[in-house]
């Protein structure tokens, strides 16, 4: 448990891969700027460069070319410099040292024992062939969160393994070296069934690599496109024929984005029963989004007017946070007793 004396620190953050969509929006970003605006934590978010690369190294400028990308979507949804640190990962040359002590208390096996691990690695195809560097990120996710003594990790319910190892390797440290150094994390997980929205495909998931997302960026006219060509009820042909709601893409999505409940309620009603096209609700679905995401886009064309400025809230951003990472790396290296020169 996180000590009383102990401030609130949030650590958070997404890999540089693209661009990000509604469903990190719902997800996670939405999450952190409602923290942020609390005034009840410190906050930390990572551009995981480094991470991103230990399965597209040999595509490094997908990784530089994401960076500025993910910046601009942070900045959108409202995440602000002033109140929060947005950082880039290998910018924080503490990190990987930190990498390297906590990799001396965790065997192999516990982390091919790690189920998010395991599913990831099965995801992305990788066979016998995985890098070293993405079967240990776990480690290097460990390193993220302790640098800045993170109390609350904003992540969704299928990151809780890494969190769980992470306070394993905080709890070895902490006794072997006598020192109540590192601080062990707590997960902030969104409202149940907000975790993950489908894609417009009625894929269970919404991604990048499956060309089913709407990108925060997107704008009106490729929404509207997008939304017309969202997966419904196969077997809803006819206007006056009674349809299906559940796994309905469309009606998954308004649950989610309409904050009318009682419109979302009737339209589902009149679709059940028969005499509402699919056409009608995915206009008013469209609706709905532009409503939501016109402010968002707004903000990231007027960040985009000034990229040598996003430039500048990075480095910044990742100043301070060296600091901190620093102060945590010569605690670390002052338990183990290796600060020989002082």
């Amino acid at each position: 448990m996180v000590s009383r004396w102990q401030p609130k620190i949030i650590l958070t953050g997404d890999r540089p891969t693209g661009k990000l969509h509604i469903g990190h929006y719902v997800g996670s970003l939405k999450n952190r700027v409602e923290l942020q605006n609390s005034g009840d934590y410190e906050t930390f978010i990572m551009i995981a460069d480094m991470q991103a690369l230990t399965d597209n190294a040999r595509d490094p400028e997908k990784i530089r070319h994401s960076l500025i990308q993910v910046a601009l979507d942070y900045l959108a949804v409202g995440i602000d410099p002033q109140k929060s640190t947005i950082l880039v990962q290998s910018q924080i040359p503490a990190l990987p040292e930190l990498t390297q002590h906590y990799s001396n208390l965790v065997t192999v096996s516990r982390l091919n024992r790690n189920p998010t691990v395991k599913t990831e690695i099965k995801q992305k195809n990788f066979g016998q062939s995985v890098p070293v560097g993405f079967a240990m990120y776990p480690i290097s996710q460990a390193a993220d969160i302790t640098a800045f003594k993170a109390t609350t990790v904003p992540v969704g319910d299928d990151q809780e393994p890494m969190l769980e190892q992470t306070r394993e390797i905080v709890r070895s440290f902490n006794s072997i070296y006598k020192e109540n150094i590192l601080v062990e994390p707590e997960g902030y997980f969104p409202p149940k069934g907000m975790g993950r929205i489908p894609g417009l495909d009625g894929n269970a998931k919404m991604s990048k690599s499956l060309g089913n997302a709407i990108y925060l960026s997107d704008d009106a006219d490729t929404i509207q496109k997008k939304v017309m060509s969202m997966y419904t009820d196969p077997n809803h042909i006819h206007v006056q024929d009674p349809g299906q709601v559940a796994g309905n893409t469309v009606f998954t999505y308004l649950d989610i984005f309409d904050p009318d409940k009682q419109k979302v309620a009737d339209l589902k009603a009149e679709y059940q029963h028969g005499g509402l096209g699919d056409v009608k609700i995915k206009k008013y679905l469209n609706d709905v989004l532009q409503a939501e995401l016109k402010p968002i886009r707004d903000r990231r064309h007027q960040y985009e007017s000034d990229i040598a400025g996003v430039y500048d809230i990075l480095k910044a951003g990742s100043a301070h946070a060296n600091e901190v990472a620093n102060q945590t790396l010569k605690e670390v290296r002052d338990a183990i007793g290796i600060n020989y020169f002082g």
